[in-house]
């Protein structure tokens, strides 16, 4: 108890003198110490913290596995053994890449986006004829989103293919039953929240419009910048798929004037799918606050 009032005392002080997470990055530096990692301390410390961005890459592959019974992920638990399963998913890698070239699925101008898609395709025995190509199918749009902003953020092509695959696969087995009961979930928050706003919406034929799609099958991808959205993937891959709850809305807590004021259910779904982007740190950050005031810091909190 001691220990803890004595951490909780330091952190409050590093904040107020302007260098807040500076207990985090040491707690963090030490888990990352640990041979073999602690997945379950390191996906607590994921739900309760944002991760440094300099580790952030790193902890993910270790917690995005992309099978329910795989116990690794795209590096294994055993800092020993990241060189050779490093090469491993590098030739892996080339070798789809060099089949889709050969089967002519791809070629040098294909966007990289749909290079990846065509990966996890053929992986996942699902690629289509080629004359089947021309219309994508919404989960192929999901996809296509969470990879343009996962090329924001890895370093190469081999590691943001990995980071994509393992990303969508471990979110749809994990929470593929919870996702569509998640804008029940966004109703039953607004009530507590602002039951005001969720009369508006409802009255005015909004509430069953909202992009649902953008926002809890797309991770958000496509509605906020790159720089906030990894901060709610965090809490994504260390467990929760709630977080996406209160980031929606956290999002109509913050326009509830313009809202209010729009009385057409297209006006509101159209600004709500281009909300301004200079404001969405705060948005998490108090999206996260809410969060963790309505689920506490649970692993795990669907």
């Amino acid at each position: 108890m001691a220990d803890d009032q004595q951490r909780n005392f330091r952190s409050a002080y590093y904040e107020k003198v302007g260098f807040r997470g500076v207990e985090e990055k040491k707690s963090l530096e030490i888990l990352l110490k640990d041979n073999p990692l602690d997945l379950e301390k390191l996906s607590t410390f994921s739900q309760r913290f944002p991760l440094p961005s300099m580790y952030r890459v790193h902890v993910w592959k270790v917690l995005l596995v992309d099978r329910p019974v795989c116990s690794s992920g795209i590096l294994p638990p055993h800092s020993d053994s990241y060189n050779l399963v490093g090469k491993y998913r590098k030739e892996q890698y080339q070798d789809i890449l060099e089949a889709l070239k050969m089967m002519r699925f791809i070629k040098s101008s294909t966007p990289s986006t749909h290079v990846y898609l065509r990966m996890f395709q053929l992986e996942s025995q699902v690629l289509p004829r080629c004359s089947e190509m021309s219309r994508p199918t919404d989960e192929n749009e999901d996809f296509l989103s969470i990879s343009q902003v996962m090329e924001e953020i890895a370093e190469n092509p081999v590691d943001c293919y990995w980071l994509i695959k393992n990303f969508i696969t471990q979110f749809h087995t994990k929470f593929g039953d919870s996702v569509p009961h998640l804008p029940k979930s966004l109703e039953h928050y607004l009530s507590q929240e602002e039951p005001g706003l969720l009369s508006h919406l409802k009255n005015t034929g909004a509430l069953a419009q909202l992009p649902y799609n953008l926002w809890f099958r797309h991770c958000f991808a496509g509605c906020l910048p790159e720089s906030s959205l990894q901060r709610v993937w965090d809490k994504v891959i260390s467990g929760s798929c709630k977080i996406l709850v209160f980031v929606a809305l956290e999002i109509l807590l913050s326009y509830k004037i313009i809202l209010l004021g729009i009385s057409q259910p297209e006006g509101v779904v159209k600004f709500l799918c281009n909300i301004p982007q200079e404001n969405t740190d705060a948005i998490v950050t108090k999206a996260i606050d809410l969060w963790h005031k309505h689920c506490g810091t649970l692993l795990h909190a669907m």
